[in-house]
């Protein structure tokens, strides 16, 4: 199929259509209508995803399933393809269908809801599809939307808050990452990206107000896309909001945050900032490894005082994102490889920890850690996935986990020991934060009367954890196949990052390349 791509990435926004225009009324019957074509939508999305992974070669480092056409006022609409980014189309697809499943005990205007989740589908595909400037940011700008109204409508107490301070930072953070899509394509007199990707932006070094910007244009473009994926992944220190949003937020925002829409900054830097400005991205890259390291500890330490559950997996994924952010700007095979191994993976397990949580909390309605305790001998079902997400969590090995973290860990060693050494230290700390959550609220007895009555797992909800266990052992015992599936792609990164600089001519930064 010729047009593949724009199917899969468009799909579920006409179903947001067939949902807006056709479904009257918020009566039981349309609420269950609602969600039923919401799922169908997501899995025949899934489904059709599946053709681009057996029809997709991993050997051609090229982008594939290509799709072009003019647009509008000149612009033009380009989709496709490579071994990285179909991975994260991937992963959207696997877990739409799971996170709509979460939802089914909602009440609250449903319609609206599903209709905000399969907006947000289109528009998380298109920014890993998106082959043209433009494209790519109207779609990594739209998707604050939906998230934006799913927390201020659907969230907690103080939903309008953290509504409004996700959208605030990430919409500012991305200001800065317009003015250098103009800056470039001023220069190379295109937005086309994989015409941009063999592009070389100046990189000689000039002075502004006594102050020497080495790399030149290359570290000042780096900048301004930096101050939109960090902010998007989130990156200590601009991290704060996404403690405040997980814990407003649904759960089905939650998992959907921490799964995939923190995987666009990872994405960005791996798609823009590595391959388009190597000079500039050499030049910032120790600074940005020690940033990683920092957050990875910082924030491990914050995790372990904690009282809201919620809150404590939120600053969890700021610390398993550090080894992400370090793993890429190691800008080696092994780092690289590492660091969208860990992006896959934590959407899994992080994935599975805000479910566990929305578990419990729609029984209790409340995500204090005080508020449970020997959960173990009322839900011995959920007792069990839990450990095991938990385990995950920490890295244990079996698991996904363990995977993405060593090869991180193994590509900045060859880089920076120092950070390395640093950033191991964080896997301790999860050990500590993971296993005192896990005691607090499942092991000892059951002593709270509140809890006396608590009931276990529904068969829907064990059946939405079964896919993410499937995959994090999978991924665990066999991670050939997401390393087999982007391998190719990755060398062809770091090998043209490498000869950039080489035909640059500038100082290394970073020891080892």
């Amino acid at each position: 199929m010729d047009n593949l791509l724009s199917v899969i990435t468009f799909m579920p926004l006409v179903a947001a259509v067939i949902l807006a225009v056709f479904l009257r009324g918020d009566d039981e019957a349309s609420q269950r209508s609602a969600k039923w074509l919401a799922l169908l939508a997501t899995s025949l999305t899934f489904l059709l995803s599946i053709f681009v992974y057996t029809g997709f070669d991993p050997a051609n480092t090229g982008f594939q399933f290509v799709e072009e056409r003019d647009w509008l006022l000149g612009l033009k609409y380009k989709m496709g393809v490579d071994g990285i980014s179909v991975t994260f189309m991937l992963l959207t697809t696997f877990l739409m269908p799971l996170v709509i499943a979460s939802c089914w005990d909602v009440k609250t205007r449903v319609k609206d809801y599903m209709i905000a989740f399969l907006l947000l589908e289109t528009l998380m595909l298109g920014v890993f599809c998106a082959l043209d400037l433009i494209l790519f940011y109207l779609f990594f700008e739209a998707g604050l939307i939906p998230m934006f109204l799913i927390i201020g409508i659907w969230g907690g107490v103080n939903r309008i808050y953290a509504s409004f301070k996700f959208f605030l930072y990430t919409l500012l953070g991305s200001v800065l990452m317009l003015v250098a899509m103009i800056a470039m394509y001023m220069d190379a007199g295109t937005t086309d990206i994989p015409t941009l990707l063999s592009h070389t932006f100046a990189s000689e070094s000039f002075s502004v107000a006594g102050v020497t910007v080495v790399g030149g244009l290359q570290t000042l473009m780096f900048l301004a896309f930096f101050a939109s994926f960090a902010v998007k992944m989130p990156m200590w220190p601009v991290h704060t909001w996404l403690p405040d949003a997980h814990v407003q937020a649904p759960t089905a925002g939650s998992v959907v945050l921490a799964a995939i829409l923190l995987k666009m900054g990872g994405y960005g830097f791996l798609r823009f900032s590595l391959p388009m400005f190597p000079v500039g991205t050499e030049v910032l890259a120790n600074y940005v490894l020690w940033l990683s390291a920092i957050a990875i500890i910082y924030t491990s330490l914050v995790a372990l005082v904690q009282s809201d559950m919620k809150k404590l997996i939120a600053y969890s994924s700021v610390a398993h994102m550090g080894y992400v952010t370090m793993g890429i700007f190691a800008a080696n095979q092994q780092g690289v490889d590492g660091a969208i191994f860990q992006m896959i993976s934590h959407g899994f397990i992080s994935g599975a920890l805000f479910l566990c949580v929305g578990v419990i909390y729609d029984r209790m309605h409340t995500r204090e850690i005080d508020a449970y305790g020997g959960l173990v001998n009322r839900m011995p079902a959920y007792a069990l996935i839990f450990m095991f997400f938990t385990m995950a969590n920490v890295g244990l090995p079996g698991t996904s986990g363990f995977v993405g973290e060593f090869l991180t860990l193994m590509g900045v060693f060859q880089v920076n020991t120092w950070v390395a050494m640093f950033a191991t230290t964080g896997v301790i700390l999860s050990a500590a934060y993971g296993l005192w959550l896990y005691r607090r609220v499942v092991m000892g007895d059951l002593i709270k009367e509140s809890l006396r009555s608590i009931t276990d797992m529904t068969s829907r909800e064990k059946a939405i954890f079964a896919p993410l266990i499937f995959m994090t052992i999978l991924l665990g015992v066999y991670p050939a196949l997401v390393l087999d599936l982007i391998g190719p792609s990755v060398e062809a990164l770091v090998s043209n990052y490498d000869t950039a600089l080489l035909d640059s001519g500038v100082t290394t930064a970073v020891a080892g390349h």
